[in-house]
């Protein structure tokens, strides 16, 4: 396993930051390898998101000297979303088959988390979120098709799009994670345009399904100070509270949001004119 750190910045510093510092402190560029656990630690609400690809092997979910915990649910919470082909995750030995845009949630105190593919030359690839948790609950797969699926925007504001929540208060009981994944409709590249902040928790996006040759144009920094980095497929940005996320691609594409902080209102934003942005 392999894990990053990232440290939380404040909004003052960050509007100076050169387009290589803003990639250095908010994106992961890497977030899936052959037969191995990627991770980001970042200090934004201390959430813990990446990519776990087993292809030849199973991986197991290993403790870090960062977390300082016997194992690593010991004190946090697990999501997972399978973007890739068939695959399974044991969970102190019970072993769930988890298909392509499944998802599962794993409560505080599992020991043993292990991934594996079914077949290498289709591997699985979980993506993976993690937070601080208080409370043990039960572990809940989520069948996409028993997600919350949410449709929204319109195609004449090219932001058309299907909202599925799969850790949600109205799908499943979570202490403080909650995750989902967006998926545009062809002919659509905004997300979340209007755009919003919220001041009671931090986001993470990971971006995938964007075909070659195109790209996304992540929208982050304050609502008078915006900035912007350039996304290519399957890589994530970490987003503060005071940021907004918001993104356009030069095609439709997928996201992953993970969000972690004080509530799980899902609809608790502040939002902002698009008018009022610069």
């Amino acid at each position: 396993m392999k894990l990053q750190v990232r440290y939380a910045n404040h909004p003052e510093d960050s509007k100076h930051y050169t387009t290589d510092e803003l990639r250095k402190h908010y994106l992961m560029e890497k977030v899936f390898e052959e037969d191995e656990i990627l991770l980001v630690y970042s200090h934004q609400d201390r959430i813990i998101s990446g990519g776990v690809m087993p292809v030849n092997k199973a991986l197991p979910l290993e403790t870090s000297d960062e977390l300082r915990a016997a194992y690593f649910l010991e004190r946090r919470e697990l999501g997972i979303i399978n973007i890739g082909g068939a695959g399974t995750v044991t969970l102190d030995g019970k072993v769930y088959q988890v298909k392509s845009r499944d998802g599962m949630y794993v409560g505080m105190g599992t020991k043993e988390v292990v991934f594996a593919s079914a077949d290498p030359k289709h591997p699985a690839k979980f993506y993976i979120s993690s937070c601080p948790a208080h409370q043990s609950y039960p572990t809940y797969y989520i069948d996409f098709e028993k997600a919350n699926h949410r449709p929204c925007g319109e195609a004449k504001t090219l932001n058309q799009r299907v909202i599925n929540q799969y850790i949600h208060p109205d799908v499943c009981k979570s202490c403080q994670l909650a995750m989902g994944m967006t998926e545009l409709a062809e002919g659509s590249g905004w997300n979340t345009m209007p755009s919003h902040t919220h001041e009671r928790r931090m986001e993470v996006y990971f971006y995938f399904d964007i075909p070659k040759d195109n790209v996304v144009f992540h929208m982050m920094g304050q609502p008078q100070e915006t900035r912007h980095i350039v996304i290519n497929n399957e890589q994530l940005v970490i987003s503060p509270s005071w940021s907004i996320h918001s993104g356009i691609g030069t095609s439709n594409y997928s996201f992953i949001w993970a969000m972690c902080g004080e509530n799980q209102e899902f609809d608790d934003m502040d939002n902002i004119k698009t008018t009022d942005l610069k």
